[in-house]
């Protein structure tokens, strides 16, 4: 039932695609876009824009850099070294594009700002077709990435505490999941994205050690005994699944587009020195972080364990012991921010949905309701399915895939109208059919691999 629901959606969404392509590609042009007022805001006052060109930075590298670059060597072992490295240049290549797109279409309205990537879908595609285009494509990434992060904040702090204390008693998996998840009860009582500003830099900082952990640490181990990089020995069918899941997991790592808007709302902007020059600044400096953390850790974590590497790295590394219990330390904290990162743009949909819809007075006793039901709906799922390695396939070519390759590249097409031919018209195309790709691949990798494992899995062990 729930495989059928899951194909029909993703043929209809594959028929909206081609007719929002059909659409890009028109030699008429559409009527002048008509500004209309974000409906899903009910803090009139809009988000505090005090934030500094370094805020976009950390927040950016938060977003980004997460638990999906641990599992990069276990994508590379399904891709292998060639076909590897060339998927890994060319995602970060084109998401840098496409981050570029976002930043620069923030303010392509002289004197409107568009916060939220629906707001700017809306402009794009029209006040009722441009919602349905975005929201659920983003609040897949949004609701996926924090699934993930209380899968992986569970995993590795049950890592750290089985090595820090050795004759502690071990307990199960998803106890550890609920230890973690419980601290976000607590976090996401924070109004907005400046109140998490210390956290989110914590967590920067915290992504930038683990990473560096990892390589260094897988440098330092060495190649294991008798390394293969051959192609894993499976059966064909399920290595082109996995080969599309890993896909998934590569697109996974560069997620920071589904909330690229919002943190550029917190920049300051004036007519003299718009938001996007403080804000592009700020992108550059988030991608050289993530290339000095992706690259590294892809490529020498596959070089030390080859084919056999687990989908986390660290969790194949067990000296020092000390460091690795570091790293996943740090990974905890990393992803406490990362989580929170994720939640705030969907705390504001869900809060403005009570309060326009079901006319719920704003103020404390909804923040409370609504963050702590939606805490307590990552948390259920993330116990319930503890697959990391599946669920970035899934989730990375489900959202990520659209809304960090390809739908920046077909709202610059509709709104910018590059000229036919031209290196723009090519580039915004190739971003177009290579993101299309990796979302039905990796979406249906991911999806097959999460029904393989889960036919042998125990769950709530």
């Amino acid at each position: 039932m729930f495989a059928t629901v899951i194909k029909g959606y993703g043929f209809e969404l594959v028929i909206l695609l081609l007719n929002l392509i059909h659409r890009a590609s028109s030699a008429v042009a559409p009527p002048a876009p008509k500004e209309v007022p974000s409906e899903y805001s009910w803090d009139e006052k809009g988000p505090p824009r005090e934030a500094k060109w370094w805020y976009s930075t950390f927040h950016t590298v938060t977003a980004m850099v997460g638990a999906g670059v641990l599992s990069l060597p276990y994508a590379m072992a399904y891709l292998g070294w060639g076909p590897g490295t060339i998927v890994m240049v060319l995602s970060w290549c084109i998401t840098l594009n496409t981050m570029w797109q976002m930043i620069q279409l923030h303010e392509c309205v002289p004197g409107v700002r568009f916060d939220h990537y629906y707001d700017l879908g809306r402009h794009a595609f029209g006040p009722k077709l441009g919602p349905w285009i975005v929201i659920p494509q983003q609040l897949i990434v949004q609701v996926g990435c924090d699934i993930v992060y209380m899968v992986t904040g569970g995993k590795c702090l049950k890592k750290f505490v089985e090595i820090a204390c050795t004759n502690c008693t071990r307990i199960r998996q998803s106890y550890w999941i609920c230890i973690f998840g419980s601290t976000h009860f607590f976090l996401s009582q924070l109004p907005n994205f400046n109140s998490v500003s210390g956290v989110s830099l914590a967590a920067a900082i915290m992504s930038l050690s683990y990473s560096t952990i990892a390589w260094v640490g897988s440098l330092t181990h060495g190649q294991v005994e008798n390394v293969s990089y051959a192609y894993k020995k499976t059966s064909g069918a399920d290595y082109i699944f996995r080969v599309f899941n890993a896909l998934g997991q590569i697109s996974f790592a560069y997620a920071g587009h589904a909330v690229v808007l919002e943190i550029q709302a917190t920049v300051p902007s004036t007519p003299e020195k718009p938001s996007r020059v403080p804000m592009w600044k700020g992108a550059v400096w988030a991608y050289f972080i993530n290339a000095i953390c992706y690259f590294p850790v892809a490529f020498i974590g596959y070089w030390a364990f080859g084919q056999d590497v687990a989908d986390n790295v660290l969790v194949a590394l067990e000296r020092p012991s000390w460091l690795i219990a570091a790293a996943n330390l740090m990974v905890v904290i990393h992803v406490i921010g990362s989580y929170q990162v994720y939640a705030m743009p969907v705390f504001d949909m869900l809060e403005t949905a009570m309060v326009k819809k079901l006319n719920f007075p704003p103020g404390i006793a909804l923040r409370i309701l609504v963050r702590s039901a939606y805490v307590a709906f990552t948390l259920f799922v993330g116990v319930t399915f503890p697959f990391f390695g599946d669920l970035l396939g899934f989730f990375g070519g489900f959202g990520f895939a659209p809304t960090s390759y390809f739908l920046p590249s077909i709202i610059w097409l509709v709104l910018k109208k590059p000229r036919r031919f031209s290196s723009s018209w090519f580039i915004n195309w190739a971003c177009i059919y290579i993101g299309m790709f990796i979302m039905l691949s990796s979406t249906i990798g991911g999806f097959r691999n999460i029904i393989a494992d889960s036919s042998s899995y125990d769950f709530y062990t």
